[in-house]
């Protein structure tokens, strides 16, 4: 999720902020707050995967890039089946 889309004026901030002397927002800028939510989601995949290797949910490298390659030569092929029944500008155009 980006908050680039969602900033608030600090004068909203302010205005609902409590005086309880306690701290009721972190104010940071956007590129620092996205890279911080981009770490976190890289530290949830490491986990989860440190999980299945404690779970011994392992499969072998070899499997894993076959899968991978698959997926590519699949994507790779559905780009070009979409791209060749899409006509171009030139197919469109009536002169």
């Amino acid at each position: 999720m980006r908050y680039s889309s969602q900033i608030e004026p600090i004068s909203d901030l302010e205005a609902n902020a409590a005086q309880k002397g306690e701290a009721e927002a972190v104010l940071q800028d956007v590129a620092s707050c996205e890279e911080t939510q981009e770490t976190l989601a890289l530290l949830k995949i490491l986990s989860l995967g440190n999980q299945q290797v404690g779970q011994c949910k392992l499969e072998p490298v070899a499997e894993v890039v076959r899968r991978l390659r698959g997926r590519d030569m699949q994507s790779l092929l559905a780009r070009r089946l979409l791209s060749a029944k899409t006509p171009t500008r030139d197919q469109t155009s009536s002169d």
